[in-house]
């Protein structure tokens, strides 16, 4: 796989500040059933005590709590639709970036703040304060380019690896749906 060069990963930065700020879509649902496992979905659950029904969140544990297990702020990975795109081709390799939903919406800190609530179909999530990084196997599936990209100044403050988010009220998630900023929730993510 020919991996993006520096000049074409520069040159996309355009269309992705030009993702929708409130009210974007849902381009793609995908499932971790196991390590480096992915299910691509046209529905999927989302439920406050296991993230995505089906998903290995629940049981991988995290390097961020204390004693190993899931982060609660961690339940759900976004990445913008428009940077997987440019980063994988084909919208078959953009499940390789192990987020869960690929949106097509601003993903940036300037317009989603953490506690962020946003509606997708009938749930609620909302982002919250955990970063989230690009690691070695990015890197693997995508090159060094684009870690470096997403790596810098700009690329953290545009969120370009993504978010991390909580279920904050259950529901289903269809691709296609829209995406919609709807206010901000307390601190601890309960609303």
């Amino acid at each position: 796989m020919n991996h993006a060069s520096k000049e074409v990963l520069a040159a996309g930065l355009a269309s992705i500040r030009e993702s929708p700020k409130d009210e974007g879509v849902l381009n793609l649902i995908v499932r971790r059933p196991a390590i480096d496992a992915r299910e691509v979905l046209e529905l999927g659950h989302l439920d406050p005590a296991t993230g995505l029904a089906g998903d290995t969140w629940r049981t991988r544990g995290s390097s961020r709590t204390d004693d190993g297990t899931s982060h609660p702020d961690m339940q759900l990975n976004l990445m913008n639709s428009r940077v997987i795109a440019l980063l994988a081709g084909h919208i078959e390799r953009w499940p390789l970036a192990g987020d869960q939903l690929y949106v097509d919406l601003d993903l940036s800190a300037a317009n989603l703040p953490a506690w962020t609530r946003l509606a997708i179909g009938t749930a609620v999530i909302a982002v919250t304060d955990q970063p989230h990084t690009g690691c070695k196997k990015f890197a693997a599936r995508f090159g060094l380019n684009a870690l470096t990209f997403i790596s810098s100044p700009e690329g953290r403050s545009l969120n370009l690896r993504g978010i991390n988010a909580r279920v904050v009220r259950p529901g289903v998630v269809r691709v296609g749906d829209v995406v919609r900023k709807i206010g901000t929730t307390d601190f601890n993510g309960s609303g």
